[in-house]
């Protein structure tokens, strides 16, 4: 062969090479298309879905503990509350009422200015409350109920109304309580208490003055 006629050859084999890389390409076309297939929008946002399911499984599982860690809380509180509510059925079978009658006078209103009279008010629900829980429990009363007293009482405690065994009466205690049964406590007498009388009304006076009134009572 001449060196005439190989740049000739080089160049003949080169275009074929390149005719034959084309047709492979454009074979491979369709194989393509055939092995990467589109998908919907509806199949993606079902892939996608999956896909967040797979991802919070842990979640879900965490979030099932805890619930039944609350419900197990919940079930034990209320085993709880229903015992507690049988202790105090039991206590409240146990309670034997005392004779003794024990009378917060309030007739000294107009002596109080608005502040001492929320503390008188807090004084009563306090005593009210414990001799609710008392297992001899005293007969309670508040006389001479109105004024300032009572308009207190409406505005910030308007459940008093339903208080259970205390008498609530707008009277003077002397309207409907026997002079000889009568013993009025106060911290200016010399006489000492030693013991109750439960056939005795005893009479503490509801004036909350920080001494400015001594031996009123």
């Amino acid at each position: 062969m001449s060196s005439e006629m190989l740049p000739a050859f080089v160049e003949t084999s080169n275009v074929e090479r390149k005719q034959d890389l084309s047709e492979d390409q454009e074979s491979e076309k369709p194989r393509l298309n055939k092995e990467f297939k589109p998908i919907s929008k509806r199949q993606m946002k079902k892939l996608i879905k999956q896909k967040q399911w797979e991802e919070q499984r842990e979640l879900r599982k965490q979030k099932r503990k805890e619930k039944r860690k609350r419900k197990q809380l919940e079930r034990q509180c209320q085993m709880e509350s229903n015992s507690d509510g049988n202790d105090r059925k039991r206590i409240r079978r146990d309670v034997v009422h005392s004779t003794l009658r024990l009378i917060i006078d309030c007739s000294f209103d107009s002596l109080m200015v608005l502040k001492d009279i929320k503390k008188l008010h807090k004084q009563i629900q306090r005593c009210y409350a414990e001799n609710r829980r008392a297992l001899h429990p005293v007969q309670f009363y508040l006389t001479s109920h109105g004024g300032q007293l009572k308009k207190n009482m409406d505005e910030n405690d308007k459940g008093w109304v339903n208080w259970k065994d205390i008498h609530i009466k707008p009277e003077h205690y002397s309207a409907f309580i026997k002079k000889e049964d009568l013993i009025y406590l106060t911290s200016d007498s010399p006489n000492v208490l030693k013991e109750l009388d439960e056939s005795k009304a005893y009479v503490i006076g509801g004036l909350v003055d920080h001494n400015h009134h001594k031996c009123l009572k």
